[in-house]
């Protein structure tokens, strides 16, 4: 009996895609984007596909095409995300692709959508920022384009997510600030921030318990802040009634964020308080507006402009090995200490 002959036509049928796209990558005209080149190349050879004799395979056009930055929240002021974005879409046009920005509405993160102009046969890659809901995350890696997220879903670590992952250092740099806090003489020292709210949230939500654990101190959650993210923590007045609520004035407050700590920084002053006399502030980013608040704050610095370049190393680098093993990566962190703090 004849063998049955594998068309474009097949190949276009088992990739879900356009026989037209399929056809640009065998005629060599139109541009293709790699992922999806990759993609119906290994299609063709796994089906059978009969290469004309002249070349065991189509030749690779030069590197191009368009990158999906994907986002719930677009990273703005207080932020180290500003400065990675700067960095990473320099470093992957030198590369020769270009940036889209997707801003993921309410409605779509809830019902699992896609932005109606997020087209995946067009895009070679995607990154995340600020899109830490896990269903969300895991529908996005099924479309099985190379993707990294900057961050994570909070508890990401308990499950098998199919794209790689770049955090910052957390545990260590919070440890290290709590440690100093207690050498300065705080015994009650209170968390800000939702520490459901993301992966990174999370782990600095378990140094700052690691630390008071090692000195033998109690976690209070009497003198902690965390509500969801969702709430007013940019409200003076909410968070004064917070404050106003607890049992005690904690010595010290650990905020998951600079963006947060500077809230509770000028909440504390409304409040009469002075700062670091009364209470210390810490923040976590290292925001260039961090050094100038007044008092300028201590804070944890993440070294956003070295992760925008790993990131798109690894991003370029999954794209052109797609079998790679998934990879985490953390980035270590420094804490700054100034003024919102004592000194020995």
């Amino acid at each position: 009996m004849a063998v049955k002959r594998v068309t474009m036509q097949d190949i276009a049928d088992a990739c879900r895609l356009s026989r037209n796209t399929v056809s640009k990558v065998f005629n060599g005209r139109g541009a293709v984007p790699p992922a999806t080149r990759a993609l119906i190349l290994q299609k063709a050879r796994d089906l059978g596909y009969a290469f004309p004799a002249e070349q065991s395979s189509v030749p690779a056009p030069p590197v191009s095409g368009t990158l999906a930055l994907l986002t719930h929240n677009l990273p703005v002021d207080y932020h180290f995300g500003t400065y990675f974005v700067t960095t990473f879409t320099d470093q992957i046009t030198r590369a020769g692709y270009t940036l889209k920005l997707f801003e993921i509405s309410d409605e779509e993160l809830q019902s699992r959508k896609l932005p109606p102009h997020f087209f995946p046969e067009q895009i070679s890659g995607i990154i995340t920022i600020e899109l830490f809901d896990a269903d969300y995350l895991n529908m996005v890696c099924r479309l099985g384009l190379p993707t990294i997220a900057i961050d994570s879903p909070a508890h990401a670590n308990r499950q098998l997510i199919s794209c790689d992952i770049v955090l910052m250092e957390n545990v260590a740099s919070i440890v290290s600030v709590v440690r100093e806090l207690i050498a300065l003489g705080a015994r009650h020292i209170g968390f800000v921030g939702d520490r459901e709210h993301c992966g990174s949230f999370g782990e600095r939500w378990v140094g700052y318990r690691m630390a008071l654990s090692e000195a033998g101190l109690p976690v209070d959650e009497r003198i902690c802040i965390l509500s969801p993210d969702a709430s007013p923590y940019n409200d003076i007045d909410w968070l004064i009634d917070r404050m106003d609520r607890m049992p005690l004035l904690p010595d010290a407050f650990i905020c998951a964020n600079d963006y947060l700590a500077v809230h509770m920084m000028n909440a504390i002053k409304k409040k009469g308080l002075s700062i670091p006399g009364d209470v210390m502030v810490t923040g976590f980013d290292g925001t260039s507006q961090s050094a100038l608040v007044d008092p300028p704050l201590t804070t944890v610095q993440i070294p956003s402009v070295e992760i925008g370049r790993m990131a798109a190393g690894l991003l370029l680098e999954r794209i052109r090995n797609p079998e790679l093993p998934f990879s985490w990566t953390h980035i270590r962190t420094t804490p700054v200490w100034r003024s919102t703090t004592r000194k020995r």
